[in-house]
């Protein structure tokens, strides 16, 4: 008998743990106000332009444990002004919508932040264990993924507050970013039923042993990569450069260019006009020569850098592709192209000419930026090119298409060694932009060379390692010089695409049945 008695105390505290965590809470914990505020410190640099990385893995623990410990007519419309705020704070700056419609824009985007927090209170609090720490992390992956595809893409995905931690990162090329997105919210359900159990549970101690286990692994498996497979090849020299002011503006000047764009130019404006761009052109195709007698092999600028009008452009054109022969070099001619008339008048394209001086391809771009560009710009087709040559497989998109996972596999199916990524962004997404395309290139296994008017350049190879950098507003050069690899690698997400998303949202299916069948039971 007295052997026995701990036994069956252990495992009356089990069950007790077990109906806490499977029963709603009648009225608040005392204590719920403090997690909250807790949150609030933390989420503002849980993303965005202020991360702090650590920030991330704990705003949600917290947020969870108000959202569990709450009420949910309480818990979860305050999390959700929370959110919204929190995104508010985070974004500043990044989002391109003017007046009332930003704020539209935020609180929209706050229902799809608290989605993951209102599905973990339906559904979790009709299981218990191991399986309701799942509910969270599987329902985050979902959110994630299906927001990645509408009109802004992967932005605001919790994977990018991890950048620069190179060993964790390795895991996008097995499961792409929404491993990582898994692995946060795992965390954070699993210290909250370690917070809610206690120390005594036994099942609740070998969860959080099996969570931090499965981190900790992630990062040594991802070191390990690192160390072991680092990229080999040769590598080739690259030259992108970025425009410049060569024509002091002038209130004219400026007067007539808005009058083109608006499609009310004179024929003084467009004389204007044309003086500006050829100057700009010129000093582009220049410089560019420069870098080809510097021993560059592929040359490239920021997107729409050279501005032509319609009528110019074979012009143009010609010229790009008499520097390419002359040189024998891969000359990448990121142009807008004026189409006056037009109800979208802008053709946002990279022509890659080779060096025989033919055109490779014309890729026009496949995700205009909602707002002012989309109102110009039709999309392109989404179908990315390639070209092979003697430093591997090129490719390319431009600046905001790299935001788009689903769009970068095409270069991972057709095995791109190089890709291209011409880029025009502005101050407040200064560097965060170009961290975010540099998780293409180690989940497509491929090389990735962004040059960015406006912002970061930065050149990365598939392991997510910075070999080149300059940032526009603190440079006088405009160009960036970098040796990346000419061969990448075949990555498992490459080849097996977003199967942990549909795992994730297969689970999540499941959990959802079993807890809505314990419900009438």
């Amino acid at each position: 008998m007295q052997t026995s008695l701990p036994h069956e105390e252990s495992r009356t505290v089990d069950t007790s743990a077990v109906q806490r965590l499977a029963t709603p809470p009648a009225s608040a914990d005392s204590r719920s106000w403090l997690w909250l505020l807790i949150a609030a410190a933390l989420l503002p640099f849980a993303g965005g332009a202020d991360t702090i990385a650590l920030a991330a893995w704990l705003a949600p623990v917290f947020l969870l444990r108000f959202t569990r410990t709450q009420t949910l007519k309480v818990g979860l419309p305050t999390a959700y002004v929370l959110l919204v705020a929190a995104g508010a704070f985070q974004s500043r700056g990044m989002i391109p919508i003017p007046g009332v419609a930003l704020y539209i824009f935020l609180i929209v985007s706050g229902i799809s932040a608290i989605a993951p927090y209102v599905i973990d209170c339906l559904l979790s609090r009709r299981l218990n264990g191991l399986v309701l720490t799942l509910v969270f992390p599987t329902a985050w992956v979902a959110k994630e993924y299906l927001t990645s595809r509408a009109s802004f893409g992967s932005w605001g995905s919790a994977a990018y507050t991890q950048y620069g931690n190179l060993p964790l990162l390795q895991i996008l090329s097995v499961t792409g970013m929404w491993g990582i997105t898994f692995l946060i919210g795992w965390f954070a359900a699993v210290c909250n039923w370690f917070w809610q159990a206690g120390l005594e549970s036994k099942s609740a101690r070998r969860g959080a042993w099996l969570c931090v286990g499965m981190i900790a692994g992630v990062i040594l498996l991802g070191g390990a990569r690192i160390s072991l497979f680092p990229p080999s090849s040769q590598t080739v020299r690259v030259a992108s450069i970025s425009k410049r002011q060569v024509m002091s503006p002038n209130e004219a000047l400026g007067a007539a260019v808005r009058k083109v764009l608006s499609g009310k130019a004179t024929s003084d404006d467009m004389k204007a006009f044309q003086g500006w761009v050829t100057v700009n052109n010129d000093d582009l195709l220049s410089r560019a020569e420069r870098e080809m007698q510097a021993g560059a092999k592929v040359v490239f600028w920021g997107e729409t850098d050279a501005i032509v009008t319609k009528e110019n452009e074979a012009a143009f054109i010609a010229h790009g592709a008499d520097l390419a022969a002359r040189y024998h070099v891969y000359l990448g001619v990121a142009v807008g192209v004026w189409n006056t008339g037009r109800s979208h008048p802008l053709d946002n394209k990279l022509i890659l000419i080779r060096p025989d001086g033919h055109v490779a391809w014309e890729y026009s771009k496949t995700h205009p930026v909602p707002g002012s560009e989309a109102a110009m710009q039709y999309p392109g087709d989404g179908k990315l090119l390639y070209l092979d040559t003697p430093y591997g497989r090129l490719s390319s998109v431009i600046c905001f298409d790299a935001d788009f996972p689903r769009l970068l596999a095409q270069a991972g199916a057709f095995g791109t060694d190089v890709l291209l990524d011409p880029a025009n962004d502005w101050r407040e997404i200064d560097p965060i932009h170009t961290q975010m395309a540099s998780f293409r290139a180690i989940e497509q296994g491929f090389s990735l060379i962004k040059q960015t008017s406006g912002g970061l350049s930065a050149a990365f190879d598939y392991q997510g390692r910075r070999l080149a950098a300059t940032d526009y507003y603190q440079t006088a050069d405009y160009a960036m010089i970098s040796e990346v690899p000419t061969r990448g690698v075949r990555t498992i997400y490459s080849r097996l695409g977003d199967w942990f998303t549909w795992l994730c949202i297969a689970g999540l299916l499941l959990l959802t049945t079993v807890s809505f069948r314990r419900r009438h039971t």
